[in-house]
């Protein structure tokens, strides 16, 4: 049924626009490594009130009492707040820890190093204090 519509012979197919994210810009079609920062990355982590050090106590309390749920959370966290400071051995402790209690798989523990180097090239370009 065309409800009172009728197709003109000379419209044109609308054409799709597809926008590349600045993060995808900078991981220039490194798929796997975009993929594992949009995981865990924080897009802009001043917004993020608590320290790393504060984050990653509150995971290892919340570990102590059995909630896995929020001490995840906490580690993603601290884990997101290493790799805005370039410290690509916590992103690793901490991504691991979330990984070991949750089960969930981070791909970032495939490459660290090469996904943080990334991240930075983010923070510099985008980032104006």
């Amino acid at each position: 049924m065309n409800f009172g519509r009728h197709g003109k012979k000379d419209e044109k197919p609308v054409d799709v626009v597809t926008r590349v994210s600045e993060l995808e810009q900078i991981c220039e079609g490194d798929k796997e490594t975009y993929e594992a920062l949009l995981q865990t990355m924080f897009l802009d982590p001043r917004k993020i009130d608590a320290p790393i050090k504060d984050a990653a106590d509150n995971a290892k309390k919340f570990e102590k009492e059995k909630n896995p749920a929020r001490a995840r959370i906490w580690y993603d966290i601290a884990g997101g707040l290493a790799i805005y400071q370039g410290n690509a051995k916590k992103v690793t402790e901490y991504f691991g820890e979330s990984q070991r209690i949750s089960k969930m798989q981070y791909p970032i523990l495939k490459n660290t190093e090469k996904a943080v180097t990334k991240a930075q090239e983010y923070y510099k370009k985008y980032l104006k204090d």
